[in-house]
């Protein structure tokens, strides 16, 4: 069933198809990876297809598999032609490929086309997922019986291949249909705006002194929050350096309970309940109580977010601009929560600008009407069941 099914193990067979694919409209792009164990994605397997009709018909079809994990490849190819403008590259939610590449080559592949973006953009929902788009536009169904695969294990199976493949070919049909809606109803700008975030090399970066922001809790003591920081900050540099993930450094509950305790000695490290064994001692142990020892020095502590009191009405503001943007949603085929956030409406509400939802595309769908119903130039008026934008009187 997939003796076609080319394999990629040399660098000479993937510069004649990435060459091939140089004077092709676009080409189709998927990756396979792992993370359960380290930090950093581990790149196993990267799928190729160019367009049906392509007319740079290759040995073995015009769909591939490359082999990251070939001793035999360099994949210098195919950075050459993700930097090639003549030829789009498609993805599927393309976020986490993007990131991989960005990682190991310090590039983006140009120009770029995220399906994933495009079908929210043209109404399919949010965060609409490929296998829904097969059903729906490809008229076709998956085998997702080797989704949870080891993609570093050689040899791969025929069925994993297939699956694999898959990824790509239905891919095509896909990029065809939201390419065409896109130009039909003059929204290609809209995913433009978007695929540039994709593109740049901030959404792609940890920096370990931020690492405390993400971490969830509910006290807000400065000085408990200074030693979070450094505690984070600690985590993240190990992690990052040692290619290890974040929990095996240890946990968001443990560093909790750390910046709680303030262990000073790996003796106290001992009687903590949520630290990991190989954390108590070591480098990782010595790591944590200069973390703390820091923490409890710092002259710079931060200051927790303070809740904003409101003005009189905000409440209701927030759910003015709610049935606002819900009404701008239906009216556009649009994801709410792709053209405003809830906490997006509530910082409207309370004076805030600076927000992507008066920005760009969004302030053309929302944004310019949200900053007219909190200005009290429109009003909000039922008709029918359908919320319609009215001159306030």
């Amino acid at each position: 069933m997939t003796d076609d099914i080319i394999t990629i193990t040399r660098t000479e067979d993937l510069a004649k198809f990435c060459e091939a694919a140089k004077a092709e409209p676009y080409v189709t792009v998927d990756t396979e990876f792992l993370r359960e164990r380290t930090y950093w994605s581990k790149l196993c397997l990267i799928q190729l297809a160019l367009p049906p009709a392509s007319t740079q018909k290759l040995t073995g079809g015009d769909a591939v598999l490359i082999d990251p994990l070939s001793p035999d490849l360099s994949l210098e190819p195919l950075y050459d032609l993700f930097r090639h403008q003549g030829t789009v590259k498609v993805f599927h939610a393309a976020r986490q490929d993007l990131e991989i590449f960005f990682h190991d080559a310090e590039l983006f592949p140009v120009p770029l086309f995220d399906t994933q973006v495009a079908a929210m953009v043209c109404g399919f929902g949010e965060q609409v997922g490929y296998e829904t788009l097969v059903r729906k536009i490809a008229r076709a169904n998956l085998d997702k019986s080797s989704r949870f695969t080891d993609w570093s294990h050689r040899p791969l199976s025929d069925a994993q291949k297939a699956y694999a493949l898959a990824d790509v070919t239905h891919l095509r049909s896909i990029y065809e249909f939201l390419s065409a809606e896109l130009k039909k109803n003059g929204r290609e700008s809209w995913l433009d705006e978007e695929v540039a975030i994709l593109k740049d090399p901030e959404t792609y970066t940890n920096r370990p002194e931020e690492a405390w922001l993400k971490v969830r809790t509910r006290t807000n003591s400065p000085r408990f929050l200074a030693i979070l920081r450094e505690l984070a900050q600690f985590r993240e540099s190990f992690a990052q350096e040692r290619d290890v993930p974040r929990s095996r450094v240890f946990k968001d509950d443990a560093m909790i309970e750390i910046a709680s305790t303030k262990p000073a000695s790996e003796a106290d490290l001992g009687r903590s309940r949520l630290l990991l064994r190989d954390a108590r001692r070591g480098d990782i142990a010595n790591g944590i109580l200069t973390a703390v020892k820091a923490g409890l020095d710092a002259r710079d502590l931060p200051q927790p977010k303070r809740e904003e009191p409101g003005r009189p009405g905000n409440a209701a503001l927030s759910d003015l601009l709610r049935v606002l943007l819900k009404a701008k949603a239906d009216a556009t085929g649009v994801a709410p929560r792709l053209i405003a956030s809830s906490s997006e409406l509530d910082a409207i509400a309370t004076g805030e600008r600076d927000l992507p939802a008066l920005k760009g595309w969004r302030a053309e769908v929302f944004g310019n009407d949200a900053m007219r119903l909190v200005s009290g130039q429109i009003a909000l008026s039922a008709e029918g069941g359908a919320v319609r934008v009215v001159p306030a009187q």
